[in-house]
């Protein structure tokens, strides 16, 4: 497979789960399966649903604003702002949330694809397997 392309004013999904401009821009729909990249605008005091990556990690990279890395499973709320990744580890459940001070842009998204929530959204086939190389 060659190299790809794509942009985040052109997203092949959008994802409501995640936050009113949440845009997956590389991801199984785009036959993109060992990673996703998605584009998450979070407007002053938005959160996502709080949710877990059973067979991933997800990794975050905040561009713009302040906000709060939650990990609900240990308790924790960690202060997250420009130029910070937080990675979390797959079965840790977790959400991000804008600070009250105003939105937050960030990218980034599982690795691998999180087959099992693209399934359970239905974006993709119940049937939907990553292809062997």
């Amino acid at each position: 497979m060659p190299i790809s392309l794509f942009h985040r004013d052109k997203p092949t999904l959008k994802v409501p789960l995640i936050s009113k401009d949440a845009r997956f821009i590389a991801w199984p729909g785009t036959n993109i399966w060992k990673a996703t990249m998605g584009y998450v605008v979070l407007e002053k005091g938005e959160a996502n649903a709080p949710h877990t990556h059973a067979f991933s990690d997800d990794t975050i990279f905040v561009l713009e604003g302040t906000g709060i890395a939650r990990d609900y499973t240990n308790n924790l709320d960690i202060p997250v702002y420009a130029g910070c990744a937080v990675n979390v580890p797959q079965g840790i459940e977790h959400a991000i949330l804008a600070d009250h001070d105003g939105r937050m842009v960030n990218i980034g998204g599982p690795s691998p694809a999180d087959l099992g929530m693209l399934k359970h959204i239905g974006v993709i086939s119940m049937e939907a397997e990553v292809p062997e190389d």
